[in-house]
């Protein structure tokens, strides 16, 4: 009898001892049943998730020249407007360009020119998810300035083509001041159409006030193709020479 007493302490000790182990055992069982359980996307609610912006297409006028698919592309948007020499490449908004190794949206020069004339920049909702976007898509006429270019010539030069597709010569002399040094019909017009045109510098990536210093393939004219033939095409040409301007409005005065 006072052997079974002299055992019971160690009996308690026993159960403790596995019941502990139990414990133990079933925490680390739940511990990886939970793992388990635990779904493979729960971890990527954590992630910031990025869209891929749609690229878009890139008119390239490093392959003007060979790439007949682009001279081709070029020849039919140009007909559209009546150009041909005046201008290199006729881009949308929704494409980008590359010259020499710059390449750049034209989205991005949009909003540039819009900050330039100090518009406000506004993009819908269509804009931004590409609903409708055709009816936005606007297009531009650019120009890759050559060594030896000015502006002035540039746009007399688009200006010829122009009127030339409509069959009417100019003399290379029109845009020069007459013999009392005032300035011609053509030349107002030049004058005039600066607002319509803007000279964007690939290398800074800004728009450029600057009309003299002008590098190679570091320097784009553009056209707002919409807006400059619509002014274009009110001109009566029998008329050119009674064109006044006053540095902002171009007018023809009635005959008296």
């Amino acid at each position: 009898m006072p052997k079974i007493l002299s055992d019971r302490p160690n009996t308690r000790l026993g159960l403790i001892l596995i019941f502990s182990i139990i414990i133990v055992l079933a925490g680390f069982g739940l511990k990886l049943w939970l793992k388990k359980m635990k779904k493979p996307g729960d971890k990527k609610k954590t992630e910031k998730v990025t869209a891929a912006l749609p690229s878009r297409p890139v008119i390239d006028y490093n392959k003007l020249e060979d790439d007949d698919k682009l001279k081709s592309l070029m020849r039919k948007r140009k007909a559209k407007y009546g150009v041909e020499k005046g201008i290199d490449m006729i881009v949308k908004s929704d494409e980008s360009i590359k010259v020499g190794d710059s390449t750049i949206s034209m989205e991005e020069i949009q909003e540039k020119i819009r900050l330039n004339e100090g518009e406000i920049i506004e993009k819908d909702i269509e804009e931004k998810t590409g609903q409708n976007q055709g009816e936005k898509i606007r297009s531009y006429g650019i120009y890759v300035v050559r060594s030896g270019n000015n502006v002035w010539n540039i746009h007399f030069k688009f200006l010829r083509d122009y009127f030339e597709r409509k069959g009417i010569s100019l003399s290379p002399l029109a845009d020069e001041p007459d013999r009392l040094g005032y300035s011609s019909g053509v030349g107002k017009i030049l004058k005039f159409s600066e607002n319509m045109v803007y000279i964007y510098n690939l290398r800074e990536k800004k728009i450029s006030v600057d009309l003299n210093q002008i590098y190679p393939l570091s320097k784009i004219i553009i056209y707002k193709m919409d807006q400059i033939f619509n002014f274009l095409n009110e001109i009566d040409y029998n008329n050119v020479n009674r064109i006044q301007f006053d540095g902002e409005t171009l007018w023809i005065p009635p005959e008296q």
